[in-house]
């Protein structure tokens, strides 16, 4: 791929390749082959609301949700991959309620919520918030079934601890690519800051 040009920083198992912005050329023909983790922050949510009890996940109205906004971009962003034909095997999602509806609208694949990639913040321990990082360090290193890519909806936190403070600008929609490497290692590929330019890919 063109985007893996300049110079290689090895962090928290990461390895940083600085590219310019991607082209459907570069990420799309990628990622039909298969072997990629693509990290989608949840879409535009609702800037009202708060989790006011984030220990208990099952209080979904407790929760702060997608807008209609959001939900929209999330149907397009799955829209957008059929037409396109990227291949995804697996779908995995925070607990949080607008991570776990993104990855259901997106309507690629059984969709799985795993504790391991919900956000905990200040609400759980820093040695529980260290292994959820690591934890995501090692789906993000691990390869998918041939031919197939891994589709991962959470929190820019999650994303931020194990994978390194470049990634706190994150946005709400954004999909980050990955390649694994093994061994919870991992090779930053590309940035695509919203699901209107994945419709583009896709007309």
């Amino acid at each position: 791929m063109r985007l893996l040009l300049a110079s290689i920083v090895l962090v928290v198992g990461a390895v940083y390749i600085l590219a310019d912005p991607p082209t459907k050329d570069d990420v799309v023909s990628e990622l039909k082959k298969g072997g990629y983790i693509l990290f989608l922050r949840h879409p535009q949510s609702n800037p009202d609301q708060a989790d006011t009890d984030p220990l208990n996940l099952n209080n979904v109205k407790a929760q702060r949700h997608l807008t209609d906004a959001g939900r929209d971009q999330a149907k397009a962003l799955g829209e957008a991959f059929k037409k396109l034909k990227i291949p995804v095997g697996k779908v995995l999602a925070s607990k949080f309620y607008r991570t776990l509806e993104t990855a259901k609208l997106l309507d690629l694949s059984e969709v799985e919520a795993i504790v391991d990639i919900t956000e905990g913040g200040l609400v759980v321990s820093p040695k529980e918030n260290q292994r959820r990082a690591a934890a995501l360090c090692n789906l993000l290193g691990t390869v998918p079934l041939e031919g197939k890519n891994i589709v991962i909806a959470s929190h820019k936190p999650n994303l931020q601890d194990a994978a390194g403070k470049e990634f706190g600008d994150l946005g709400e929609a954004e999909v980050v690519i990955f390649q694994p490497l093994g061994d919870s290692k991992f090779k930053f590929v590309a940035r695509v800051a919203s699901s209107a330019k994945w419709s583009e890919w896709a007309k």
